[in-house]
């Protein structure tokens, strides 16, 4: 019976689902079970040989899983939830995935129809008002009314979710609806295969806003180029290298835009952010030219928006036309997708030569070489990060995974993990910024790539945020190395304190006299592999072991509670007598720009 599924039972709106999902691609959905959601679940289970389903054990982390899912594949990842306290743990990573331009999908539960005008106040339990709720951070919510309504609203969610600018999208089904009968002789699936991967279109930029980035790129005598995100969403990584050769521009990244191309490349000048690379620091401002390639200008890619400069020519290039402007008026605006209009861009540009540029910007990274090289030869006991990076960067393969915490982890690896060759090998949680992302994203990355080494970096403080998501990589037998910097401290937090706020130090140690938690023996009983490392002599041969051993393992390090990547603390540190003004009093109101012309300025 075409009614029936395999099990001789009737068909249901779950069913219907999870055939849509199949049609769109989706290989692996993360989340929980709830009692509104057992259709969806009742689904996958019956299509197993076509569709998985990863149990987390905290719904917060499917969502970052299927972040995860999506930066790899282009395509949306999918992760499920239940009414109320399912749903209101979406908040981080729908927020993360909004702001860095993710495209995710959320089903979650609700309650039956007939008793929403219960869910005030919890009468009806867990009830509340979701679909105004999840509206708030995400790109488009929908409450399915119908059983008849449900399909279309599967192919808007994901027509909304990969273009124009991809990002998160909640589809909230009512129990009775996920529970309704299907019949696919009346309704059939119809997929829309345009809207699979993100991006699911892509414009071209006009001609004469090409012609007039051209003129720039020819007057510039010191062209920069600040590669974001937008280039691995475009897949626009032979296009930039080729734009930077012609150009004569050296390229920066922003942490999102890590890995578009080799930092091996004479190009390369590393990550642009305060816990990047100095060498990136220190051109940047020296630049005539900055040519914004996928990178909104953030506050920290643009260096606290110190950058543009005053006398800085400025193009901008995303296909989000809110982006151009937002906080400087860009010389030249180049609306489209990258990949597409440097296409078209650089057949208009005569290769050119500029020698004086390149020496200037050789230079500068021989400081960043320089500080980098002491860091990874430091054998002192509490360890330094970049002591123990020096290893990690060796056993890393150009293909392997490397997902970073927030917090100083984002520089540790911005700084001491170079990538190897383009492409998108580095997840950061660079739109929220949350503690937790790296393991239960390490879930996503090992579900799409099973046959890469996956590396995770956190601190101790993240590294409590996630702690049960280990047991998830266990039970899958995920290859997956996990480094813990363990300094006992909420480390950017207490040097904060210490630097501005007259050296208060509260509720910033994570350990005591009387408790020393130790994550090595936490995942052990978590039914991983666990490695202590104390001392510098350990760490060669933990880390032989660690990355040999076919399954998951968490090396936990005794790092040194005064280390940070950020350069300003790094200063601050070593020169504690110079006189430091609270953050608040010198911080002023970020003054929008006029970037100049450089034709104009020539003729």
């Amino acid at each position: 019976m075409k009614d029936q599924n395999q099990t001789g039972t009737a068909l249901h709106m779950g069913d219907m689902l999870t055939e849509m999902l199949i049609g769109y691609g989706v290989e692996v959905v993360f989340g929980m079970p709830g009692g509104q959601t057992c259709g969806l679940y009742e689904g996958i289970g019956n299509r197993r040989d076509r569709i998985n389903h990863v149990l987390v054990r905290d719904e917060r982390n499917g969502v970052y899983a299927a972040d995860a899912y999506a930066r790899l594949t282009g395509k949306p990842g999918v992760c499920d939830v239940t009414v109320g306290p399912g749903a209101t743990k979406l908040t981080d990573g729908f927020v993360e995935a909004m702001n860095a331009s993710i495209p995710l999908i959320a089903i979650v539960g609700e309650l039956p129809r007939d008793w929403l005008p219960l869910k005030a106040k919890g009468v009806a339990s867990q009830g509340f008002d979701q679909l105004s709720y999840l509206k708030s951070i995400s790109k488009e919510a929908f409450l399915v009314p119908t059983p008849q309504s449900f399909a279309e609203i599967v192919r808007t969610a994901w027509r909304v979710a990969t273009s124009p600018r991809p990002g998160p999208v909640a589809i909230i089904v009512p129990h009775d609806i996920m529970d309704h009968p299907w019949d696919p002789e009346t309704q059939p699936i119809l997929i829309d295969d345009r809207y699979i991967r993100a991006p699911a279109h892509r414009a071209r930029a006009l001609s004469a806003d090409l012609a007039a980035a051209a003129a720039e790129l020819a007057a510039a005598e010191r062209p920069l180029i600040v590669a974001g995100g937008g280039v691995h969403a475009s897949q626009a990584y032979d296009e930039l290298a080729e734009l930077a050769r012609v150009t004569g521009a050296r390229i920066v990244t922003s942490l999102s835009g890590k890995g578009v191309i080799s930092e091996f490349d004479p190009l390369s000048m590393g990550v642009l952010n305060p816990m990047g690379s100095k060498a990136a620091l220190d051109i940047a401002p020296q630049a005539d030219l900055i040519f914004w390639c996928g990178s909104k200008a953030s506050q920290n890619t643009a260096n606290n928006w110190t950058l543009p400069t005053a006398t800085q020519a400025t193009i901008t290039l995303d296909d989000d036309p809110q982006e151009h402007g937002r906080t400087f008026r860009p010389t030249v605006t180049l609306f489209g997708d990258i990949r597409e209009t440097l296409r078209d861009l650089i057949p208009l540009l005569s290769p050119r030569d500029l020698p004086d540029w390149a020496a200037q910007c050789d230079a500068v990274r021989d400081t960043q070489h320089a500080l980098i090289r002491g860091d990874w030869e430091n054998e002192a006991t509490p360890i330094h990060p970049g002591r123990v990076l020096r290893t990690v960067a060796q056993k890393l393969r150009p293909e392997d995974i490397v997902i970073s915490d927030a917090s100083f982890s984002s520089g540790w690896i911005g700084q001491y993990l170079l990538a190897q060759g383009a492409g998108r090998h580095f997840l950061y949680a660079r739109g929220q910024g949350s503690l937790g992302y790296s393991v239960p994203a390490s879930l996503g990355a090992a579900m799409t790539r099973p046959d890469v080494r996956v590396l995770t970096v956190a601190g101790d403080g993240g590294s409590s945020f996630y702690i049960g998501e280990l047991a998830t990589q266990a039970q899958h037998n995920m290859k997956v190395v996990n480094l813990i910097f363990n300094n006992g401290i909420i480390a950017w937090l207490q040097m904060w304190e210490h630097i501005y706020y007259n050296g208060t130090r509260l509720s910033v140690d994570l350990e005591s006299n009387h408790a020393r938690p130790s994550y090595a023996a936490a995942a052990a009983g978590l039914g991983l592999k666990g490695f202590l490392v104390e001392r510098p002599d350990q760490i060669d041969e933990v880390l032989e072991a660690a990355f040999a051993y076919d399954g998951p393992s968490v090396v936990e390090v005794r790092s040194d509670p005064k280390a940070t990547p950020i350069h300003s603390l790094r200063r601050r540190l070593e020169n504690p007598a110079k006189e430091i003004k609270r953050p608040g009093t010198v911080y002023q109101l970020r003054q929008w720009k006029v970037s100049p012309s450089l034709r104009n300025r020539q003729e």
